[in-house]
Formats: structure tokens, sequence, C-alpha cells
């Protein structure tokens, strides 16, 4: 069932960005943004594997993630008009650490690579204001390595390799609130089912408009449930989010 996924759900989410072509099209001139971020994110990893039999788990805050940060990108870009738009979203984030612990020695590399994009419809007046809610694609790459070097020798040392790229159908809303001339609030909620057992995300961002775009900042978290064959991997990603859109 999980191989008959990867085929439909990249076709369903390409579905909906084609009704909503055409529709959105027909509704008025667009307004596009770009806009590059930084995601200071704490990450916490869980894993499980049955043979080997391997349990172990990292909670690193920001600090933390900065010095095993291997490289880094993150950009949204987003157009709408008075009642359709679409979005793209790419995050990638690589990490190496060692580790000491009583047991054994770890060195893990962990490459996440996070692909959405959706389709937008806009029930309410205006644009970038009232209720979204998009449906479209959540596409998630993850590459994880661990190396387990026991403190006693009798033991021999194991690795394991977790590699795996999940498609999944996402659907979600927000809420944006206007506050005053140039500043609003946007609620976000999100989740999304297919080949992983399940994402959730949720964010609150403050935009501060200028005359060439905005200011964002808030807070993002996501988590996510990843399986293959006999292991269990858990992500869950969260802190503050800085950026700056580009309107054209």
């Amino acid at each position: 069932m999980r191989a008959n996924y990867r085929f439909r759900l990249p076709a369903l989410a390409a579905l909906a960005l084609a009704f909503a072509a055409p529709q959105a099209s027909a509704s008025g001139d667009w307004e596009w943004y770009i806009a590059p971020y930084i995601w200071a994110a704490g990450i916490s990893t869980d894993l499980s594997v049955e043979q080997p039999p391997v349990n172990g788990s990292n909670d690193d805050d920001f600090a933390d993630v900065v010095d095993k940060l291997d490289g880094v990108f993150e950009a949204h870009l987003e157009g709408q008009n008075e009642q359709w738009g679409m979005f793209g979203d790419i995050t990638y984030l690589g990490l190496a650490s060692e580790e000491d612990r009583p047991a054994f020695n770890t060195e893990t590399d962990t490459d996440l690579r996070l692909f959405e994009l959706a389709a937008v419809w806009s029930p309410g007046e205006g644009r970038y204001q009232g209720w979204d809610l998009f449906g479209g694609l959540r596409y998630v790459d993850v590459d994880f390595t661990a190396d387990f070097d026991p403190v006693n020798p009798a033991f021999a040392n194991s690795n394991f390799k977790f590699g795996e790229s999940y498609s999944d159908f996402m659907l979600g809303a927000r809420y944006t609130i206007p506050m005053s001339d140039r500043w609003s609030l946007t609620l976000r909620g999100d989740g999304s089912w297919g080949d992983t057992d399940g994402t959730l995300g949720a964010s609150a961002m403050f935009a501060y408009k200028g005359d060439m775009g905005a200011w964002l900042f808030g807070y993002r978290y996501l988590t996510g449930e990843f399986k293959r064959n006999d292991s269990d991997l858990d992500i869950t990603l969260s802190g503050i989010e800085v950026g700056y859109g580009f309107r054209f």
C-alpha cells in the first residue's frame, strides 16, 4: 500500500494545483512574494530499531544545532489574487554530531529536506486576510546515519542508516488578523498523511509591511513519524522563524 501512495499523492497534489490555476487566472491580478527565512529550530529525534535492537534519542536546542550545522537553505514563494492562490516552501537542514554516552559513543549525520506545494482558496474578501484553506503535497526526504561505538571492547561496533523519501497529501488552514495598516498576525495549522504515519505543523507569524515587502517573524512547530521496514524515526522541529518577503 505504501508504494501506491508514492505515485498517487503527487498526482493528487498536481491535480489540485491544476484546478486552482485556471480559477485563479479568472479572478483578477496576482500578487507574489518570495521570502528567504531562517528557522532557528531546535530538533528532537527518537530512533527505534528492531534488528539489531537499538533505541536512542537526541534533543538539541538551537544553540546545539548551530554547532552541528552542515548546511541550511529555507525559502517560501507564494502568489494570490482575491480568491485563489498557491505556495511552495522548501527547507534543507544538514546536521553532524558526536556524543559520548555511558555505554557507547555515537556519531550521527542527519539530512532533512522538506518541500511543500499547495493550492490556496480564500473564501473571504481580500487577499492575505481572513481564512485561507489549502491542500497539496508535503514531501519529506530523510537521510540519517548513526555509528555506535561501545565503551566495552567486548561488543562490536554497529552502524545504522535510515534513508527514505515520503510523499503525503497535506491539508491545512490559516487565519490572518489585520492589526493595523502595517501589522498583521497569521495563525496556521496543518497535517499530512500518506507515506508517513502523519505529520503535524503549526505556526504563529507576525508581519510588518514596508514599501517593498514585509518583515516576517514568529514561531513554527513541525513533527512527523517516519517508518522503514523494522525501524521508526520520529523528528520534531520547533523554534523562532524570521524572514523578509519581497513583493513583486
